[in-house]
């Protein structure tokens, strides 16, 4: 029996791509990277190009413009991986243009194998490849004549040894297509505009020998390059959460609020997701804060992921002064058209370089509206694979969340996200003799007993002060007296909305 022949793959250089390829660029493959104009796929096959070629890999790049490469490499030397010193050493630009201009594809891939045998590359790309097939397309057999030259090249491209890449200019993934068949690798970029937001996409609709990761993937293109972000799996992470059942007691964490441990039945279990929400200026940013500062102090650094105002000296500067000196990482990217996966790799970056254990989102109704719209429509569903890659990641997050105050029902979130957190702390006001008083409850400690008392609490220079039991005629939520609370605790799982007691 014959053993199995070992497929090398090569690594892109591009973050995230090398992912949702399934490990890598299988060597001496035959790949096609399409789009429309303007998606980046000059830009990606550069970035490969200059993060693989070397003296034992060299690269030939193929031009099919209008314009010599030099106009080309004015602008892709404005990016952080182009390297001067290899054009002409280990990587060679040759423009096809003139070769073209007789529609002759026979004579062009003469030209191509001339070029190829020349100088011995490794690495080879054609850009465009379209265009030279537009060139060659003839009124009386143009199919016959464009599958030949995909059949010769490929098999050319196979005799050299050479990895190669064809960029061409497609705008339906269905077109029949000889060269859709033929290539080992189908790269597909796709860009959107909705309102006035541009979001890119990356499907790898083909790449045979290896299972690639399925679905539409956002990347941003930037001053560094292409970067792909790729959705984070809970499977890959090594720190499980500490509330997997076993036979341990669960660790908890300390707020940082007076009073508040007592009533969350002894801290926040560590590796929780807790649910901070109320109404505007009820003190959800401040909780978040006091949480921080007191990881902070017992050396636990953390991220804040800010998406309403960035922590200021004169906002917050207890943070601010955290995040200066390095204790906490801030993610507060105000960059247009967010994405979750691309919101979620920042903060798990961040998370990784501080070893965190801390995390706050504040707030959730900030983090949405940074989102591009086209995300918006699955904010849920993409919010709850967020959660669960953080709290895989072995941290604890404490998110906040804006809500209007009803006073007739108790609501959680706007999102339905209740059930996916594993404690909920709701704040809000109350109106006695004229006066607005706020109150505080936990509603829900997964798997733990805590208080169900209605607090009330205030905010002072020394951050958020619990006080007494809200009793009798003070409690009146929806126009009715509340029950005198009881100080028996309970295991309360919550939900989005509950009548007002």
């Amino acid at each position: 029996m014959t053993s199995k022949v070992a497929i090398h793959r090569l690594s892109t250089g591009v973050p995230g791509l090398d992912e949702i390829l399934g490990g890598g660029l299988p060597e001496f493959s035959f790949n096609l990277i399409a789009g429309p104009p303007g998606c980046g796929k000059t830009t990606l096959a550069h970035q490969i190009m200059f993060s693989l070629a070397g003296p034992q890999r060299r690269a030939l790049y193929f031009t099919v413009l209008g314009e010599p490469p030099l106009k080309m490499l004015r602008y892709q030397q404005q990016f952080d991986f182009f390297d001067t010193d290899a054009i002409d050493q280990t990587i060679r630009f040759v423009n096809l243009s003139e070769d073209t201009l007789g529609g002759d594809l026979d004579l062009v891939l003469k030209r191509i194998v001339e070029e190829v045998e020349s100088f011995n590359p490794t690495l080879v790309f054609v850009d465009s490849f379209r265009s030279i097939v537009l060139s060659g397309t003839s009124n009386d057999n143009p199919r016959n004549t464009l599958q030949q030259f995909v059949q010769q090249l490929g098999m050319a491209m196979t005799s050299w040894q050479a990895t190669t890449f064809l960029i061409g200019e497609y705008f339906a993934e269905t077109d029949a297509n000889p060269v859709f068949t033929v290539s080992d690798g189908l790269i597909w970029l796709r860009q959107s505009v909705i309102r006035n937001s541009m979001v890119r996409k990356m499907e790898i609709m083909k790449m045979r020998g290896q299972p690639t990761l399925p679905g539409l993937h956002t990347f941003r293109i930037s001053r560094a390059g292409i970067e792909v972000f790729a959705p984070v799996t809970v499977a890959s992470s090594q720190h499980p959460p500490s509330k997997t059942l076993d036979a341990s007691p669960i660790k908890r964490l300390t707020m940082g609020v007076p009073r508040l441990d007592e009533m969350l039945g002894g801290g926040l279990p560590q590796g929780y997701s807790l649910l901070v929400a109320g109404p505007s200026g009820s003190g959800k940013s401040v909780l978040a804060a006091a949480f921080l500062v007191e990881g902070a102090r017992l050396g636990e650094a953390g991220v804040i992921a800010a998406f309403e105002q960035r922590p200021t000296h004169a906002r917050s500067p207890a943070i601010a002064a955290l995040i200066e000196s390095g204790q906490v990482g801030l993610v507060d990217s105000w960059a247009p058209d967010l994405s979750l996966d691309e919101t979620t790799r920042l903060l798990l970056s961040e998370i990784h370089r501080l070893n965190a254990t801390r995390v706050v989102i504040d707030s959730l109704s900030g983090f949405e509206l940074a989102l591009a719209p086209t995300f918006r429509e699955d904010f849920r569903e993409n919010l709850s694979r967020m959660v669960m890659a953080l709290a895989a990641s072995g941290v604890t997050v404490l998110m906040t969340s804006e809500l209007e105050d009803r006073y007739t029902d108790l609501r959680f979130s706007p999102y339905g996200t209740a059930f996916m957190t594993d404690a909920i702390i709701v704040q809000r006001y109350i109106e006695v003799d004229s006066r607005l008083l706020r109150v505080i409850a936990v509603v829900k400690v997964r798997a733990s007993a805590h208080s169900n008392e209605l607090r009330l609490f205030s905010i002072d220079d020394a951050g958020l002060q619990i006080g007494d039991r809200v009793a009798g005629q003070e409690g009146l939520l929806g126009g009715r007296p509340t029950r005198k609370a009881s100080p028996a605790r309970g295991h309360d799982e919550g939900d989005d909305r509950s009548p007002a007691s």
